[in-house]
């Protein structure tokens, strides 16, 4: 594109152009008119000289030198053409040298006050294609610095106010993608145009498959649907609890949707978030069934030592063989109880986020040794057997007596939940990070369903069989804990009618 500079340039040119080809046409037609009346009244003297020729013999001293200077017009005549071409030539020269020297001045001036209007339009038209970063050239000499510093400014605050609008938009989207929950935008035409990550993998949808489609033609489940179908006819905040079944998993949802009206009152959409609050319904449900667990556990030895103090109360003391026989369950009883509450005290006292242990090296081999001989007894009891598998010494980071408690609880279980004339075996190995423990017993096993629930506060996989054992029902999660506290792990390999192997990893003592 042409510059405003040439444009007037090339104007003026032609105007000036214009100007010297009149003058000089007026120049060349004056020309011939002033030589046509020097050559008439050169001609009138020539002819009057040449009459006074034939009469010679009669003119007088003066007429001859009339007669002389018109013989001497030819030459005068040759000489003032000579003069004409030159003035003509001067002339020439000086029109055009005036021209040219003019068109270097014009174009200096010209361009003085025309090349920053031109950078003005060239960086307009970079502001118009969004180059936020354009500048015009700011000479303190220029005309035209206002309107260059304008434009700066302008380009300047675009530029701010584009970084600006980058950094909110990226803030908004980060906070979009990374939050919990799945959110969904959907416009007042039902098509959706805002899916966070949550949202398409949960129901395991790729952006592909939704954006800029209607919402209900995705394969959403029918609650989600119905719900938006809710939000879309009333136009109003919509809050529910609702069941997404996904595949073959169901899990509980806080939905919550509401119209998304514009700046000048006009609704827009909707936008939907569902929050995933299985673990907040699972968690419910565990604090009521420990709730339950814990009156039922108590409620139980209670029972039991009341019932038997009133018969006793009412004159069955009486009777020493039956005074001994209560007294007896009277004191199992109370001794079931107070486990139950050292148990609960132990198990509060764990669960606290304060809580810590102290860990030092410490002896995984003289751990089993000393559990095995504090459980021998009750082995004996059942006429079963240890198999004892150490072929050398584990020091693990850990806390003695916490690890007694794990140790022993895991072998006390491996001994109730085995039939009689079986063996209980005790593994010690290592691997690289951790001392690995495993206890397998030749038991009744449990079923693959029930593991994940295995280390839950009173959960019994056989509740009348746990009972009788003595158990509180605590065991395993105090278990569970107290490896947790030492950043250990631990597993369950199972299967029903062969056995149990309770697998515990405690890391090694650097």
């Amino acid at each position: 594109m042409k510059s405003t500079g040439n444009h007037i340039y090339a104007t003026l040119m032609l105007f000036t152009g214009i100007m010297l080809a009149v003058l000089g046409l007026i120049i060349g037609q004056l020309f011939p008119i002033y030589m046509s009346r020097f050559n008439a009244e050169d001609e009138r003297h020539t002819k009057h000289a040449i009459e006074q020729t034939t009469k010679q013999w009669d003119i007088s001293v003066e007429e001859r030198k009339a007669l002389i200077t018109a013989v001497v017009r030819d030459d005068e005549q040759e000489r003032v053409e000579k003069v004409a071409k030159q003035i003509i030539i001067t002339v020439f020269i000086v029109l055009v040298g005036g021209y040219l020297f003019t068109m270097f001045v014009s174009r200096k001036i010209i361009m003085k006050y025309t090349e920053p209007v031109d950078a003005a339009i060239k960086m307009a038209q970079e502001l118009s294609k969004g180059n936020y970063r354009a500048r015009t050239y700011e000479d303190e000499f220029n005309a035209n610095l206002p309107l260059s510093n304008t434009l700066n400014m302008l380009a300047r605050s675009l530029q701010d106010l584009t970084t600006t609008r980058k950094v909110e938009d990226e803030r908004l989207k980060t906070l979009i993608e990374n939050m919990g929950s799945s959110l969904m935008m959907i416009d007042r035409e039902g098509n959706i145009t805002i899916v966070n990550r949550v949202f398409l993998e949960r129901f395991s949808l790729e952006i592909a498959d939704v954006q800029d489609k209607v919402f209900r033609t995705i394969g959403l489940p029918e609650t989600v649907t119905a719900f938006i179908d809710h939000v879309f006819l009333t136009e109003m905040p919509y809050r529910k609890q609702i069941q997404v079944t996904h595949g073959t998993e169901t899990r509980h949802h806080e939905a919550y949707g509401a119209p998304v009206i514009g700046d000048h009152g006009r609704w827009l959409g909707v936008v939907i978030v569902l929050h995933d609050i299985t673990d907040l319904i699972r968690l419910e449900q565990v604090r009521k069934d420990f709730v339950a667990n814990v009156s039922h556990e108590l409620r139980t030895p209670i029972t039991s030592i009341k019932g038997f103090s009133e018969t006793l109360l009412d004159g069955a003391y009486k009777d020493e063989a039956m005074l001994l026989s209560f007294l007896e369950i009277i004191y199992k009883e109370s001794n079931r109880l107070q486990m139950l509450v050292q148990d609960l005290l132990e198990l509060s006292k764990i669960e606290q986020q304060n809580y810590a242990i102290t860990l030092m090296p410490t002896s995984m081999r003289e751990i089993v040794i000393q559990g095995a001989e504090l459980t021998a007894q009750r082995l004996e009891d059942k006429n079963m057997a240890f198999n004892v598998e150490i072929d050398h010494d584990v020091m693990v980071s850990g806390d003695a007596n916490r690890l007694m408690q794990v140790v022993t609880n895991l072998i006390t279980n491996a001994i109730n939940y085995s039939p009689e004339n079986t063996v209980v075996t005790i593994r010690l190995k290592e691997d690289e990070t951790y001392g690995i423990l495993e206890i397998e017993d030749q038991g009744i096993g449990i079923e693959e369903k029930e593991i994940p629930r295995l280390f839950e506060r009173f959960y019994r996989v056989d509740r009348a069989r746990s009972r009788n054992s003595g158990g509180t029902g605590l065991g395993l999660a105090i278990v569970k804990h107290f490896v947790e506290a030492h950043h250990g792990k631990i597993a369950v390999k199972s299967e029903v009618g062969k056995g149990t192997n309770m697998i515990v990893a405690i890391p090694k003592s650097s």
